[in-house]
């Protein structure tokens, strides 16, 4: 069972997108300093039966000022929706008065579907330019919340922040921000460790090292309070590590002895990881038990190289080292995988990298999938069903033969202009692509590695950019200041 402060916050975090609608910052602002102010508080050891009581208020008080949600399953109110407060997450009402509800606040109907999407917008789809996206009615208050900016000076990164070296030699081959923190890191190294960094208060630090693994590290994730990581490795284990002390919590072994190669959290219920192996194998599995959970396996053309869920985490796609991509429907109640369509990019061309938005941009309702292919492109595909069917959308050259190369949208916290995407490159540079321009789409390009860079990530204000490559280095770029 969640925590009762994780479970509070659920409960402001399904309410949250009726708060202010004309201030939608505010919203965001909101979320996450309940967030703090929970974790704190949890921290105090109040009596269990005060905590719930508590819940049952807090949840009486929002329903009678908002009204009842009309959620069609108690699983997604009684999982942790956690306190990522993306587009993704907190922004998936209509802002039509036709979702009305009769007592005037928005409901939650046909949310998360995408083929309703694709149906509403494909007459825009018809009339616009290839590549381009399809506004909605918020977009002019969106430019005017960033000061009307432009791209460019939304993504002016220039200056090196802070460099980490204690992977040199061995190629980092993931990193990521903790969720919804601006300061604290993390990244994984071919040496067989993980870091977690601390960049607040300076000077920035590695705050712990996990060690345990007995092979190169492949993958890992955050759970969604951060106190959790799991990780894959060519050792054939998943590990759940304790983030605080770096204590490994749990050893889950692969049955069939096989190299593990990528995994990710289910983002409605972190109880769950999906985990790909080297046998062509996805499994669903219990990080409590340590079981896989039945029904939760498939298997794949190649090996399995990139997972991404949808934000509501009803579906999954998988891609392998056979250039395919595969879409799986996930059942939020059992665990089961249903596989559903595939596309196959390039054959024999590995799929790298999936990243996967409902929202293209605060302009723009376009749910999109972002993959990296040995194919020298940075690939961008429309999503156009709830089966999780792809059409490419366009494409970005870059320089990608056969590094694991990855990729991700901008986070957008802060409402800037546009819609851009971020990559990392063999010819050992960064690219942010606007996504919205037909020609000369680099926005910026950052210079400073010594080897092919592997991974890219923002922290949650867009304030500072990490970036990893093959020899270790790890850097860490600021915003410039205007």
């Amino acid at each position: 069972m969640a925590a009762v402060w994780q479970q509070v916050l659920a409960v402001d975090a399904r309410y949250n997108a009726y708060r202010t609608p004309t201030f939608p910052q505010f919203r965001t602002q909101y979320i996450r300093r309940r967030s703090q102010l929970l974790r704190e508080n949890a921290k105090c050891g109040f009596e269990p039966g005060l905590r719930r009581q508590y819940l049952r208020l807090r949840s009486q008080l929002l329903a009678l000022r908002y009204g009842p949600l009309s959620e069609q399953s108690s699983f997604r109110a009684s999982s942790v929706r956690s306190s990522r407060t993306t587009l993704d997450r907190m922004e998936d009402f209509e802002e039509d008065p036709r979702a009305q509800g009769a007592r005037g606040h928005r409901r939650s109907v046909s949310r998360g579907s995408y083929q309703l999407q694709a149906q509403m917008n494909r007459a825009v789809y018809d009339e616009r330019p290839p590549g381009s996206l399809v506004p909605t009615s918020v977009a002019e208050a969106s430019r005017a919340m960033a000061g009307d900016t432009t791209l460019s000076e939304n993504y002016a990164f220039a200056g090196m922040h802070h460099i980490f070296d204690q992977h040199v030699d061995s190629a980092v081959p993931r990193l990521q921000f903790a969720n919804d923190d601006k300061h604290l890191l993390a990244c994984c190294s071919l040496d067989g460790t993980l870091s977690i960094m601390t960049l607040s208060p300076p000077p920035p630090v590695v705050k712990v090292t996990l060690k345990g693994h007995g092979g190169p590290v492949t993958d890992f994730a955050w759970s969604l309070s951060n106190d959790i990581i799991v990780s894959t490795s060519l050792d054939g284990t998943l590990r759940i590590w304790n983030t605080e002390d770096g204590r490994c919590i749990r050893e889950v072994r692969d049955p069939e002895s096989s190299e593990l190669l990528c995994c990710t959290f289910q983002p409605m219920n972190n109880n769950l990881t999906v985990v790909g192996n080297s046998k062509h194998h996805l499994q669903v599995v219990n990080i409590s038990t340590g079981k896989k959970v039945k029904g939760g396996s498939s298997k794949l053309t190649g090996r399995v190289l990139s997972l991404s869920f949808d934000a509501p985490g009803r579906i999954l796609w998988a891609g392998d080292d056979r250039g395919s991509i595969f879409s799986f429907l996930f059942d939020m109640a059992t665990g089961k995988l249903t596989k559903a369509k595939r596309l196959v990019v390039s054959e024999g061309s590995s799929i790298c990298s999936i990243s996967a938005r409902s929202w293209i941009s605060r302009e723009a309702r376009d749910p999109s999938l972002l993959v990296n292919a040995c194919v020298n492109k940075l690939l961008l595909y429309r999503v156009v069903d709830n089966e999780g069917t792809l059409q490419l959308k366009r494409s970005f050259p870059i320089q990608h033969g056969s590094q694991h190369i990855h990729s991700i949208f901008c986070p957008l916290m802060s409402f800037r202009q546009g819609a851009c995407v971020v990559t990392g490159s063999e010819d050992t540079c960064v690219y942010f692509f606007d996504v919205e321009r037909n020609t000369k789409a680099i926005v910026n390009k950052l210079q400073g590695h010594g080897g092919p860079v592997l991974d890219v990530s923002f922290n949650c204000d867009e304030s500072l950019l990490a970036s990893a490559d093959s020899t270790g280095m790890v850097i860490v770029w600021r915003r410039e200041q205007k």
